[in-house]
Formats: structure tokens, C-alpha cells, sequence
């Protein structure tokens, strides 16, 4: 970003309505998208550079390989990860990004004080994101809620929101505990 302000990481961005309003509000942050899909990478960097805003900047990548080999311990401030794809199917859900290893992958890029806000508008997701980080030392819970009203900060909780769906959210702080990754509590689930 060629500055020294702090960097949020966004995985899972999609047409990257939460960045865009992220870097409009908050212009003494730098925030870096990533998305495995093509073209929402594509449409949302169109997005930031019709704006040019230069507090913005995108990847098409898998997360979990950015994170394991690329960013730096303790080098982002925050890891928003906003309705992940819940892969459905019994038999998919090992595709899902939100895994033990990731989280502990997510501790590794933050340091103590660092955010891990965290949603999805399917509870069980939801409960395996919690239930993940409420088993880790590395992460201490500051507030977790279930609502169907009030504001949205991605497409996804909009089309939610709108179909009356209620929408988990949590938020995490990186404690100084070491690393450790939690138990899967999707583990047990039987491939169909």
C-alpha cells in the first residue's frame, strides 16, 4: 500500500460492498480482499477503481493458501470473514473455508489485540465458526448475537436480511496465548 497503516483482510469479499464502505468510511486503513471467485474479484475491483480508492486492493486467491504461506505473523490488524459459502452438502463441506487449521492460521496473521469478526446466515456454519474459536486460547470472545433486523454490511446479509433470515455474528480478539488448533466440531458429520 506504500504506507503504514494498518491492513484488514476480508475473505470472501464478493462484489465487495463491505470493503467499499469500509474504505469510504475508513480512509487511515488499508483493506485487501480475497476471493476465489473470478469474476466478483473482478466486478469488485472495478468497483474501487472507478472510486480510486487507493486504500483497496484484491486478490483472486484461496484463502486458506494465502494465509498459510503468505501473510505474515502478526501482520494484519483485523480477518473479517463474512458469510462464508456454507457448502451445503454433506458431502462438500470439507470445502469450507472457516476450518480449525484456518483459524489457527488467522491467529498466526494477527497480532494480540488483532479482530476476527465473524457472521453467517446459517446457523450451523455459525456454530462451527464459534465453536471453533471458543475453543482456542488464541482467540477471546467479545460479543456474539443472532438477529433478523437492522443494518447490513454485505450483499449476503442484504438478501438475508430481506427473506427475514436470522443472521449470527460474533467478534473475536487475539489474545497473546499460543497457537493451538482446536478440535472440528463438523468432524463427526458422516459424508453422504
Amino acid at each position: 500500500f506504500g504506507n503504514a497503516h494498518p491492513v484488514e483482510v476480508e475473505v470472501g469479499m464478493g462484489k465487495g460492498l463491505f470493503l467499499l464502505t469500509q474504505a469510504l468510511a475508513r480512509p487511515g486503513f488499508n483493506f485487501f480482499g480475497v476471493e476465489v471467485v473470478r469474476k466478483y474479484q473482478r466486478f469488485a475491483t472495478t468497483r474501487f477503481a472507478v472510486r480510486r480508492l487507493p486504500n483497496v486492493k484484491t486478490s483472486c486467491a484461496d484463502a486458506k493458501a494465502l494465509f498459510r504461506e503468505s501473510i505474515a505473523p502478526g501482520s494484519v490488524a483485523a480477518v473479517h470473514v463474512l458469510f462464508p459459502d456454507p457448502w451445503w452438502k454433506a458431502r462438500h463441506k470439507k470445502r469450507r473455508v472457516f476450518t480449525p487449521e484456518f483459524a489457527a492460521d488467522i491467529a498466526r496473521a494477527l497480532p494480540p489485540g488483532g479482530a476476527l469478526p465473524v457472521a453467517s446466515d446459517v446457523a450451523e456454519y455459525f456454530g462451527v465458526m464459534t465453536g471453533i474459536l471458543r475453543a482456542m486460547p488464541a482467540f477471546r470472545e467479545l460479543t456474539a448475537e443472532t438477529t433478523t433486523g437492522g443494518e447490513f454490511e454485505t450483499n449476503f446479509e442484504r438478501k438475508a436480511r430481506a427473506q427475514g433470515t436470522p443472521v449470527g455474528r460474533a467478534r473475536y480478539e487475539r489474545t497473546a496465548e499460543a497457537v493451538t488448533v482446536a478440535p472440528d466440531p463438523a468432524a463427526g458429520e458422516r459424508p453422504a
